[in-house]
């Protein structure tokens, strides 16, 4: 299986997890929040949404084939450790990361349909990502949408946005699991 592929799949899987764990779940329970500072269910599908719209100028061009790195793209000398950094971060759910930015960060209360604009989302992100299949993955290097210094391959980027996916649905999880959720 190919990167592409593999990353398409790992997506493809959340997608269904969503629908069966929290499909059922009615606007109460998806938006009920354990504490006044933690995200409900609806609150983590809505910022995964966000976070990938965040990359939606870079699409076009890499599904083209047209886009060029940089020359900080090309320089920079902390492209694989950025890479490296993010992915790993991303799989460890004991360390809580703040938003680096207010777009990607929900509001209090989701309308309903969540389940099904995550879903479209996860849709349309893995179409662009087949899209790209015959750009270099390894040697195309994106800027962070979040901090113009960060920058990382292709490749690494699509295992970030798997994890950080993976990473906002395990706490989802969990809050279908703390005391007081509404049955």
């Amino acid at each position: 299986m190919s990167d592409v592929e593999q990353v398409v799949d790992d997506l493809g899987q959340v997608a269904t997890d969503v629908i069966s764990r929290f499909g059922p779940l009615t606007p109460e329970q998806l938006n009920w929040k354990p504490s006044d500072t933690s995200w409900s269910v609806a609150q983590c599908l809505d910022h995964l949404i966000r976070s990938n719209i965040e990359f939606d100028h870079e699409w076009p061009r890499l599904m083209s084939n047209t886009r060029e790195n940089s020359v900080w793209e090309n320089w920079s000398p902390l492209t694989s450790f950025w890479g490296w950094f993010l992915i790993s971060s991303m799989k460890k759910d004991s360390r809580k990361i703040k938003a680096p930015s207010p777009a990607i960060v929900p509001p209090s209360e989701i309308e309903p349909g969540i389940i099904d604009r995550f879903v479209a989302n996860i849709d349309d992100t893995n179409k662009k990502i087949v899209a790209c299949d015959g750009v270099d993955m390894h040697k195309t290097v994106l800027t962070s949408p979040f901090l113009r210094l960060i920058t990382y391959r292709l490749d690494d980027a699509c295992s970030m946005l798997v994890e950080h996916t993976k990473r906002h649905i395990r706490q989802a999880k969990r809050v279908t699991e703390a005391a007081g959720f509404p049955k």
